[in-house]
Formats: C-alpha cells, sequence, structure tokens
C-alpha cells in the first residue's frame, strides 16, 4: 500500500448528479478595482473572469447541461469582462439559472448605462463581445437584452436537457 500523504487528495469515480428540477446554477459575486482611464484592469480582477468560467462549466456540468457548455461560457467570458473593462464598478454579480427548459445568464454591474453591439472592423483588436453573444444567443435559440436601467445584461438559451 503507498504511503499517505497529508493534504493529497485521491480521485474516485462517482457518477455524475443531474439535477431534474430548475433553479440556480450560478449565484456569485466578486469584488473588483475601478478601472482608471484606459488602464488594464487588475491581474487579479481579470483572473476573476476565468475563475467563474470555471465555477459556472463545474455547474453546468453537475447540472447536466453539457450541451450548452461552449457557448455559455463563451457568454460569461463576454459579459463578465465587459463589465470589468467597461463598467467602472467594484463589485460584479453573475447567475445562470435554469428554469421551464432555459438557461438565462445574467451579469450584474450596478452602473446604469446604454450597452449596444459595435461594429468592429477587421483591424480592430476588440468590440465584438456582444455580437458574439447575439449570434450564440441566435443559435440557441434565445434572446438577450439590457435591464431598463442598464445594470443588468441577460440572455436565455434553449436548454434541451438530454436523458441519461
Amino acid at each position: 500500500m503507498p504511503p499517505r500523504v497529508a493534504g493529497a487528495t485521491t480521485a474516485v469515480w462517482t457518477p455524475r448528479a443531474v439535477l431534474r428540477r430548475d433553479g440556480d446554477v450560478v449565484n456569485e459575486r466578486f469584488r473588483v478595482a475601478p478601472r482608471c482611464g484606459d488602464a488594464p484592469p487588475r491581474a487579479a480582477d481579470a483572473r476573476c473572469v476565468g475563475i467563474m468560467r470555471r465555477v459556472t462549466a463545474a455547474r453546468l456540468r453537475y447540472c447536466g447541461l453539457d450541451a450548452l457548455m461552449d457557448d455559455a461560457l463563451t457568454i460569461v467570458s463576454e459579459l463578465l469582462t465587459n463589465a470589468v473593462l467597461h463598467s467602472g464598478t467594484t463589485e460584479i454579480r453573475l447567475t445562470v439559472t435554469h428554469q421551464d427548459d432555459f438557461l438565462r445568464i445574467e451579469v450584474y454591474d450596478g452602473q446604469e448605462g446604454s450597452i449596444q453591439p459595435k461594429s468592429a472592423n477587421d483591424s480592430d483588436q476588440s468590440g465584438r463581445g456582444l455580437t458574439i453573444v447575439e449570434s450564440l444567443v441566435q443559435e440557441n435559440d434565445g434572446k438577450w437584452g439590457v435591464s431598463d436601467d442598464g445594470t443588468t445584461v441577460w440572455c436565455l438559451l434553449a436548454a434541451h436537457q438530454e436523458e441519461s
């Protein structure tokens, strides 16, 4: 028998649990530093986007929503990155819910404003995020929008669970 190492974990296969009910998939908030001018976001703030992607991926997998994984993670990345880069806020909230065969993704930054897709040309290095979100939402028979006060960007994706 191999020696035991303090703090080591052993991988154990467990059957994947699939939730068969509606409800929260992800409900997380994280703090960020407001950006100054065109300065890049702090590394810690940028890392939060990756952390939220991993949390969302794990929860989607747990809920049996693997079929939406790639598109949902791209949308989460784009919306969170926009909030970090453009809102000037100090707290961002990501909420993902599954209800009535739809996956709803919301990013709240608390900053009122107008949010519209931009037209980016071939040489632009940014500005395509909301256009990508819009395309992915259309491909998944969904819709997207912004709250009346501009503090929340949301989208709905059709989420037909496969039976296991």
